[in-house]
């Protein structure tokens, strides 16, 4: 009882951690956020799923020991940061070079965003977006290594891994299902170029500030 009672005090103490880390604005948000506006619903839903499906892998190496490596090897995570950062860079890129839609678009937003990027493309970019970055591994080591006991086992450490990787997921499909409504993506849809534009810009100082405060 007193072994359960640890582990329930454990759970609630990440469960809470992990609320204020997955609401608080980074890559993943501004990459819903984008594919929500841009591509409708389902684009969003599934880049939602990526992103979840991402924090396996920073579990996989928090249990492994590997993500202690990536953190006492300063080349290491600066080529990671630098890698990640690059990856931003790319899709703001992207965005910033978005164009004003034609006439026939602006007639029919729902044709406009229907199948304009594939389910595999929305979950590589959301997998790729969370599990490069460097601040996700920061925090899934501060998980393991402060907040989680040493005497926690294996298999109970595993169950947290995937209650994380199912809350995140659960989390940017519910912001997906309200962002990509269409009250909210008509508000935006005629101005949707400039939008994509701002995001790009976002994701590019994201970059930034990444190399220059991660890297340090």
């Amino acid at each position: 009882m007193s072994a359960f009672q640890q582990y329930w005090v454990e759970f609630l103490t990440i469960a809470t951690v992990h609320l204020f880390a997955v609401a608080s604005p980074g890559p993943d948000f501004a990459v819903v956020l984008k594919h929500s506006i841009s591509f409708g619903r389902r684009a969003a839903i599934i880049t939602s799923i990526g992103i979840g499906v991402a924090i396996l892998v920073h579990v996989a190496y928090s249990l492994l020991g590997i993500g202690i490596l990536i953190q006492t090897t300063p080349w290491l995570f600066a080529a990671f940061s630098y890698l990640a950062a690059a990856y931003l860079v790319y899709l703001g890129y992207g965005a910033v070079r978005s164009q004003p839609a034609s006439v026939e678009e602006n007639l029919s937003p729902e044709k406009a965003v229907e199948n304009y990027i594939s389910d595999k493309k929305a979950f590589w970019v959301g997998f790729l977006t969370n599990g490069l970055n460097p601040k996700a591994t920061l925090f899934f080591l501060s998980l393991f290594a402060v907040i989680i006991s040493t005497q926690t086992p294996n298999s109970v450490r595993l169950a947290y891994g995937l209650y994380l990787a199912l809350a995140t997921g659960v989390w940017f499909c519910f912001l997906s299902y309200f962002l990509s409504s269409k009250k909210v993506r008509q508000f935006i849809q005629k101005q949707s170029h400039w939008f994509d534009r701002v995001m790009g810009v976002i994701l590019i100082l994201l970059a930034i500030k990444l190399v220059t405060s991660g890297v340090q």
